[in-house]
């Protein structure tokens, strides 16, 4: 297995492109057994055409799909008909440098089951892309790292451009929606150990790029799928759970203390709002405690480990995170109620909604880590 490699390259409108990459792969791998697997969606431009032709001086294939299309879908289809079990995904564009797989071959090789052409390590990046394209990619990372714990094994889950050993992908469904496939590997796969290869990502010399609002939109509805098939979307329906009932806690014990325990509501300036925020911070705190117990052992019971030491070392994770999320509960809260005059029990069901999401995203990233 350790020489012997398929190139796994899905094509759409790459007639330009073929030969050059081609060229580049036999030089950059020729001490390898290798293929190169072309899968096509049906290109208008010819690039099947293109492909076939080099079948006497070089080892390809190509596989022309006419009722499928999609990059990621290819790519599982590529995966399928590999005939080796070591695997490099990469664009046909030019923008993945062939001279990068033998990097990501020497990972595999020294313990890795996925090797990732990463542009976020050291040595990495894309500094041709405008600022907005690189936002926009920092930000789809982002959102991947909170809905998928598993994505943030790796700086940069959105790449293109990765190798693997079969066995990450055997027996798992792969049904991938738009252009990021190395996502759906990073949540569904079996795997030990990922590596980062840094690359330079180059701009495309020839053809047009695919990307376009379609495919943000696609990339949204990948990452729901995922987070409903890896079981996150159901632990966060837990933490709503457990967080209505802090929220009952939260909220009536702070109604209980203004109303029946001498504290004064916060909304009571004339005494001055000092009673009512004891009384909003002793209510707050509490349902940090009850919420910490029930999470621990009902939302998270999968990522509970560390015996009392570790218990005790995500409690105090849990209250820092909450005490800040407290914080911004207290602040909106007065800002709803003194500001703007919004009744105090209104001002307050306010905070709590927006500091429940504060909680969520930290104590998942940081407190219950994957």
């Amino acid at each position: 297995m350790e020489n012997s490699v398929t190139i796994v390259v899905p094509t759409y409108n790459e007639h330009d492109n073929i030969t050059p990459l081609v060229e580049k792969i036999s030089k950059s791998i020729s001490r390898y057994d290798y293929e190169i697997l072309f899968i096509d969606d049906a290109s208008s431009d010819g690039t099947a055409g293109v492909i076939e032709s080099l079948k006497t001086s070089y080892p390809v294939r190509v596989i022309v799909r006419r009722d499928e299309k999609g990059l990621a879908s290819a790519v599982v289809k590529g995966f399928e008909n590999a005939r080796h079990d070591l695997i490099v995904v990469m664009d046909a564009d030019l923008q993945h440098p062939p001279e990068i797989i033998p990097q990501l071959l020497d990972a595999i090789a020294g313990g890795a089951d996925v090797a990732v052409g990463s542009r976020y390590v050291p040595g990495g990046g894309c500094d041709e892309w405008s600022g907005l394209r690189k936002l926009l990619s920092r930000g789809a990372i982002l959102l991947a790292n909170m809905a998928l714990p598993k994505a943030r094994r790796v700086k940069d889950p959105m790449s293109g451009f990765f190798a693997l050993k079969r066995k990450v992908i055997e027996g798992v469904r792969l049904d991938p929606i738009g252009y990021k496939i190395l996502l759906e590997v990073l949540v569904l796969g079996n795997y030990n150990q990922a590596a980062e290869v840094p690359f330079q990502f180059q701009l495309r010399e020839q053809g047009k790029s695919k990307l376009d609002l379609n495919q943000q939109y696609e990339y949204l509805r990948h990452l729901a799928r995922l987070s409903i098939r890896s079981g996150e979307f159901a632990r966060f329906m837990k933490f709503c759970l457990v967080g209505a009932s802090g929220v009952l806690v939260n909220y009536g014990l702070y109604w209980i203390l203004t109303r029946f325990a001498g504290f004064n509501p916060i909304s009571d300036t004339s005494s001055g709002v000092l009673s009512g925020n004891i009384a909003l911070t002793i209510s707050i705190e509490t349902s940090i405690i009850t919420n910490f117990i029930l999470n621990n052992f009902f939302t998270f019971s999968d990522r509970n480990v560390g015996g009392f030491g570790g218990f005790f070392k995500r409690l105090v994770h849990f209250n820092l995170i909450c005490i800040i999320g407290g914080l911004i509960q207290i602040g909106v809260a007065n800002l709803f109620a003194v500001v703007f005059g919004v009744n105090d029990l209104i001002a307050v069901l306010i905070g709590i909604v927006i500091a429940f999401f504060w909680n969520y995203l930290l104590n998942n990233y940081l407190t219950w880590k994957k």
